[in-house]
């Protein structure tokens, strides 16, 4: 299981943090551009104090040096230009740098996306140039300028110290706001999230352990209490059904060792019925059928009930199958090919092809023919001509194969349970087992077995995939 920094965790944490990075980059633009132009602005205000200064004095050359060299480091420039009225007046360090490549920034144009660009060409380009800030120099007269050179680099590396603690702020806040949230989220849904995973791992182990089934938090009624409850009541009706389960399976190998001894002990009698059958006494005669019937049909529900024991739960192995030559081995095996009265037409266009097993699926269709024969046979001469039909109709993704018959029909009591073993059968003595069979191997090849109701007699259809 992942740690409580790890997994979900860590990836909340993370996301918190970037989200809340990024906000900060989007605040930190403006915000920078914002803390360059009032650095700028402090620099142009010494510079319109020099142009005052220029005002007030008639000689600019008898202005002392020490006094304009003053000036000009206070606001550390290199040199200060006052333009009035088509004249310009320059204050400049008496050792001044030699002149380099000169960027110009216009103080007058404050749109954003000029003052946020000036931030980004600073960060990214400044260092090594000289800058010239042009402003008013006097605010009742846009004419008069002021322009303050200066190097560029006291500008980049304020703007590098503000950057940096706004950075370290910025983490600091996305890290306690990530704690925070995370303690928060990590109460009310990565905890209960763990508890459930946690849960169904050990759960999945140990499916029988009841002690190992969930108890739903109380009084939660958001997304995660609904979780709590259902997975609460599917591994409550997981251990019951594998309790169920497991007592059928005992039940089932007594019921089968039960069933084999009855058989033998039921196959004797069936031989000694037959040798009493033999003997001369009239009533003897008159109850041996009777007698003989009766075990044929215990024998039969024995052996009926080993052979559904014995139903394999292998997955069926498709392959490409010939209905209409398929349709002919199972009447085989149904007993029709030869019968007597009851007839078998087999209206399957040559061609039709699925991908079944052939095993299964000949089960299917002798299941259905005997079931039919039987129908018929119970009839006896009131049916002029019993037949069983089998047809196949081949759709694009499908096909639908009819096993249908002109006899009696089922009665409403076999309707009812027509594909639940030991209750479906429409003959009396019959186990039901046969429907049952089949509908569980159309459904293994991911088709359907269904009962089509029609005035006379009885049809089943089975639709099958064709891929």
């Amino acid at each position: 299981m992942p740690g409580p920094f790890s997994g979900l965790s860590v990836k909340i944490i993370a996301t918190i943090i970037f989200v809340i990075l990024a906000v900060q980059v989007i605040i930190y633009l403006p915000s920078a551009a914002n803390f360059r132009m009032s650095w700028l602005e402090d620099r142009l205000r010494v510079g319109i104090v020099a142009a005052r200064v220029l005002d007030a004095v008639p000689d600019v050359l008898a202005l002392p040096r020490e006094l304009t060299d003053r000036l000009l480091n206070s606001a550390g420039a290199t040199a200060i230009v006052y333009r009035r009225e088509g004249q310009s007046q320059l204050l400049e360090l008496e050792q001044a740098p030699m002149p380099r490549l000169a960027v110009t920034i216009d103080m007058r144009a404050t749109d954003p996306l000029t003052t946020i660009g000036g931030v980004l060409d600073t960060l990214l380009m400044g260092g090594d140039r000289t800058i010239r800030i042009v402003g008013e120099g006097d605010a009742d007269n846009s004419q008069n300028l002021v322009e303050v050179l200066m190097p560029e680099q006291p500008l980049r590396l304020e703007l590098l110290i503000y950057s940096r603690n706004t950075f370290v702020i910025s983490l600091i806040v996305a890290l306690m706001t990530a704690l925070v949230l995370y303690l928060f989220v990590s109460r009310i849904l990565i905890d209960p999230i763990r508890r459930l995973s946690e849960n169904m791992l050990g759960y999945r182990k140990a499916p029988e352990n009841a002690t190992l089934i969930i108890t739903a938090t109380p009084r939660r009624r958001d997304e995660i209490g609904i979780l709590e409850q259902e997975l609460a009541a599917m591994e409550t009706e997981i251990f019951t059904l594998l309790r169920q389960r497991r007592h059928l399976a005992d039940l089932g190998l007594a019921v089968s060792k039960i069933n084999h001894d009855l058989r033998n002990t039921l196959t004797s009698a069936q031989l000694l019925s037959d040798q009493v059958a033999t003997l001369d006494d009239p009533k003897v005669q008159r109850l041996a059928p009777r007698l003989v019937h009766s075990i044929d049909r215990a024998v039969g529900f024995a052996q009926s009930v080993l052979d559904y024991g014995r139903q394999s739960s292998t997955p069926p192995k498709p392959v490409p199958i010939d209905v209409r030559t398929l349709v002919d081995e199972a009447a085989f095996e149904a007993g029709l090919l030869g019968h007597g009265t009851v007839k078998l037409r087999n209206e399957v266009a040559d061609g039709v092809i699925v991908r079944a097993d052939p095993d299964q699926l000949a089960r299917v269709f002798v299941n259905l023919m005997k079931n039919a024969r039987e129908a018929l046979e119970t009839q006896g001469e009131t049916n002029a001509a019993p037949t069983i039909t089998a047809s196949a109709v081949a759709g694009e993704q499908t096909v639908v194969i009819s096993i249908a018959d002109n006899g009696p029909g089922l009665p409403p009591r076999a309707r009812d349970n027509l594909f639940v073993a030991f209750e479906g059968s429409a003959r009396a003595g019959g186990t039901g087992l046969g429907l049952a069979i089949a509908r569980e191997i159309a459904e293994a090849h991911g088709g359907s077995l269904a009962f089509i109701d029609r005035p006379k007699g009885t049809r089943f259809d089975i639709t099958l995939p064709t891929g």
